[in-house]
């Protein structure tokens, strides 16, 4: 399966940065966010890899999601697809934008993919552990090199969103002594945990499961967790909820190597 994810994530990095090249025309959802030919273009891509080879698994993907197409996964194992998470960050011409692909079984991401195409790297994760993939210039594998996040020394490093910063997070920051931080954008946050880089990561803010599976995915396969507030680990598949749409996340705290 995650040989499929890889294939399928870099043949979507490549449609995307011939649009980031050529410059991207951006719209609006009806929720607000932007949207740009490289997101719908990219899920194609995705949607035809996984049609193709795991058409007995239902997808929920972001664009589709958008358009109204919703499988029922309720009990089932599923696919979340971000075909292009951090769209402000490529509309703005940084790097730190990513191609998401996950697998969650009973709640959980089991395996997953973050694919970041300007900057030719991708992590992955399963049972049998996470990688960091160095991607070539003709978006072929070159390297993969095993991770795992680090001991939690007494200075800790958070990662940051650069876009969605919050007075919830300046407190839990304050809270936690960590003075130290790196913003960056999209799913990579969870990755520089998982790579050893950095020791949490705290989103007080909105975010859909589509956004988080995949890095998450490679966070757990390193060692790390995801908590919600309410220190249980970050479920998927949260569909019929009261006080939000399906799919939202509640807030989260990426971790590290958690204390015993």
């Amino acid at each position: 399966m995650l040989e499929i994810f890889e294939k399928a994530a870099i043949a979507a990095g490549r449609t995307i940065l011939d649009v980031y090249q050529a410059g991207a025309n951006v719209k609006l959802k009806k929720d607000a966010s932007p949207v740009t030919e490289a997101d719908e273009r990219a899920e194609k891509i995705i949607l035809a890899a996984l049609s193709a080879n795991l058409p007995d698994i239902p997808v929920v993907a972001e664009e589709s999601v958008a358009a109204g197409k919703v499988p029922d996964v309720r009990g089932k194992p599923f696919i979340l697809v971000d075909p292009l998470d951090g769209t402000k960050e490529f509309i703005n011409r940084r790097e730190d934008f990513t191609v998401n692909i996950a697998y969650v079984a009973n709640g959980i991401p089991v395996a997953g993919i973050v694919y970041a195409p300007a900057k030719g790297v991708a992590y992955v994760g399963s049972s049998t552990g996470a990688q960091k993939l160095s991607v070539t210039s003709d978006f072929t594998i070159a390297d993969r090199q095993a991770i795992g996040v680090r001991e939690r020394g007494p200075d800790m490093v958070a990662v940051a969103s650069r876009s969605h910063n919050t007075p919830e997070t300046e407190a839990f920051l304050k809270q936690n002594g960590i003075s130290s931080r790196t913003a960056i954008g999209s799913s990579l946050k969870f990755c520089l945990i998982a790579e050893g880089l950095a020791d949490v990561y705290p989103r007080f803010g909105r975010t859909m499961e589509w956004d988080t599976a995949a890095g998450d995915a490679v966070l757990r396969a390193a060692g790390g967790v995801t908590l919600g507030i309410d220190r249980l680990p970050l479920s998927y598949g949260k569909v019929a909820q009261t006080h939000d749409a399906d799919f939202a996340n509640p807030h989260f705290i990426a971790w590290g190597k958690r204390d015993k």
